[in-house]
């Protein structure tokens, strides 16, 4: 993979260094690149609501240095080939890579995403959406783990 763990890269940026060529056409926070069998997660942790829907205002946090607990788009159940694909990803060799961001904007304009680095399935509860716990491969550092936890009110 052409991408840096922990380094910034704007949306188009990491698709490209994915070699997905046409980056305009991903509308979605999660791409399958089957010619990589791997998943990319494009994970925005503040969503607010004039900037989401209902529908995609997912549940995305670190719980520790080492495990993520990811809500999947609503519609993925997890007996569909997506959510099937998530949870055995290991046995059909396929990888999950994690890039998170902490906004959708910053004052630049689209705020980039940092590279966590892969990750495995854990486990998962529900269904549409799927509530997935990764374990990353590389421990999140103190400086991203603060920006990744979940404020509890």
């Amino acid at each position: 993979m052409g991408v840096g763990l922990y380094w910034l890269y704007t949306r188009d940026q990491l698709l490209l260094a994915l070699d997905f060529m046409k980056p305009k056409t991903l509308r979605e926070g999660v791409k399958w690149l089957p010619d990589k069998q791997t998943d990319v997660l494009l994970i925005t942790l503040n969503k607010s609501d004039k900037e989401y829907s209902p529908t995609t205002m997912y549940n995305d946090y670190s719980i520790n240095s080492w495990l993520f607990h990811w809500q999947s788009q609503s519609t993925t159940s997890a007996d569909s080939p997506t959510g099937q694909r998530y949870i055995h990803h290991k046995a059909r060799d396929s990888h999950v890579l994690l890039f998170v961001r902490e906004t959708k904007s910053d004052a630049c304009g689209a705020a980039p995403y940092t590279f966590l680095g892969t990750a495995d399935y854990v486990s998962h509860t529900g269904s549409r959406p799927m509530n997935i716990v990764w374990q990353l491969h590389q421990e999140i550092p103190a400086k991203f783990l603060r920006k990744t936890q979940q404020v509890m009110g």
